[in-house]
């Protein structure tokens, strides 16, 4: 895989024992409106190393039950976009190190998500989407359930909060929706302080200012892009996760310095991976 920006894939992470046509059709669409080519992952988990029985048997299923997923993938995509290159792989590896290694040369990440609650991901082996998503360099995109494209006009949500991370995810959010022709909401969420000299009004209106200012300029650079914007106040989880519920995607930087920080990944972050409705995305700051 070339590691120059102009080559770098779409790879996208296929687990044979689940439903898969979802995450590949976000990847599919995603890939033939920017230009980019395809690759299907799927990972192998190594062999259990025991002196008493031989996994030897079990893992040679598990690879043909791969190869048999990502080749079915592959041609289902392909019926869907005509003429987008798309590349299979099926990898020895732990699903969450083999996709978090992939991330670090690609374009984009696409997977997919059970809603597991924080203690059934912390349970399961099988877990990726928190690894790779704190670990990529790249975008990451979560696709638990489907985009909302029926609604109209349909538009995109991308939380700000003046974070290096929450500009590189309002860049990425001001181009997806250019390309998809879709509206775009920026949304701030405003926690007030408990204690503070300054007015709550006072504060808020301030909230309100660099807002307007953040998102300044992005009609210029996308003269059909139609940008609203809007200061809330609560829970970033909730008021985002409500902002999205129908949207096209959710879009959110990692590992920011602002309110989107957390362990890992953030915790706002973490939050809208269980709690958002739509595909999520998550931006690293440049």
């Amino acid at each position: 895989m070339s590691s120059t920006t102009e080559h770098r894939e779409i790879v996208v992470g296929i687990d044979p024992s689940r439903d898969w046509r979802l995450t590949v059709a976000w990847a599919a669409d995603e890939a033939h409106r920017r230009h980019r080519a395809l690759r299907l992952v799927v990972a192998v988990p190594p062999q259990h190393d025991t002196h008493h029985v031989d996994d030897t048997p079990r893992h040679m299923a598990r690879a043909l039950e791969g190869k048999d997923a990502v080749s079915a993938a592959a041609d289902w995509a392909r019926e869907r976009r005509p003429g987008t290159g798309i590349a299979t792989s099926v990898v020895d590896g732990f699903p969450a190190q083999v996709m978090a290694r992939l991330a670090q040369d690609a374009a984009m990440v696409v997977l997919g998500s059970r809603h597991l609650s924080r203690t059934e991901e912390y349970l399961s082996a099988g877990t990726l989407v928190v690894p790779v998503t704190a670990q990529a360099r790249c975008p990451v995109v979560v696709v638990g359930e489907a985009e909302h494209s029926t609604q109209e006009p349909p538009y995109l949500v991308v939380g700000v909060d003046g974070s290096e991370s929450s500009l590189a995810a309002l860049a990425f959010a001001a181009q997806e929706a250019d390309l998809r022709r879709a509206e775009l909401h920026a949304v701030a969420v405003w926690q007030p302080p408990v204690f503070s000299l300054r007015s709550s009004d006072t504060m808020f209106e301030a909230e309100r200012r660099q807002l307007s200012e953040i998102t300044a300029g992005w009609a210029e650079k996308y003269p059909g892009l139609r940008l609203t914007h809007e200061v809330r106040v609560g829970s970033p989880v909730e008021i985002l996760a409500e902002a999205g519920e129908h949207a096209l995607a959710l879009v959110v930087g990692r590992r920011g310095r602002g309110g989107y920080t957390g362990m890992r990944v953030g915790s706002v972050v973490h939050g809208l991976l269980h709690r958002a409705r739509c595909p999520v995305v998550t931006v690293p700051a440049r």
